[in-house]
């Protein structure tokens, strides 16, 4: 087996190249980009063939999340619960990318550093849930920045709350 690193492609050069001039072209740390009260949000499609990127590589198999089957692809699935769920903390993974505001240049220096999550509802295999968080304090302490969010996820058919977090962000 070779382990060395391949030369990047044309493209990921390219790539690579745009996002670094972006990180020079005015990019701030999180603590300077993000005001207390700050809210974003982002509607998520959870659908059979999501949950399968999500569980292979955490490789967090259980029968509950089957909203598929080979062949016949989209079935009910079955839980406790009824139909199939949703791995409880895939919402969780997704909360990164609504964050970070895609309409400003990449924040550099950021670390996770602390979560609370709260299950609240099983949430159902194919539903659509909004993804909202809010910047509800900035503090320091021993000398470092940090930001923390609140979380909440909900069903944007029925407004169901299932998920909600608080979550500290380290920054520069």
């Amino acid at each position: 087996m070779n382990n060395e690193l391949k030369p990047q492609s044309a493209v990921q050069a390219a790539q690579t190249r745009a996002f670094v001039a972006g990180l020079q072209q005015g990019s701030q740390t999180y603590w300077d980009m993000v005001e207390i009260g700050d809210e974003l949000s982002r509607d998520l499609h959870i659908s059979p063939e999501l949950v399968i990127l999500y569980l292979d590589p955490v490789e967090d198999y259980n029968p509950w999340y089957e909203g598929w089957r080979m062949n016949s692809w989209h079935i009910d699935g079955e839980s406790p619960f009824g139909g199939a769920i949703v791995p409880p903390l895939l919402v969780s993974h997704f909360v990164l990318s609504v964050q970070f505001d895609h309409t400003k240049p990449f924040a550099i220096g950021s670390i996770h550093t602390f979560h609370d999550s709260e299950i609240l509802e099983p949430i159902p295999v194919g539903a659509t849930v909004r993804i909202t968080t809010r910047a509800i304090d900035k503090y320091e302490k021993r000398g470092r920045r940090y930001v923390r969010h609140e979380v909440h996820v909900t069903d944007t058919a029925t407004g169901m709350l299932y998920f909600r977090e608080v979550r500290d962000i380290l920054s520069l």
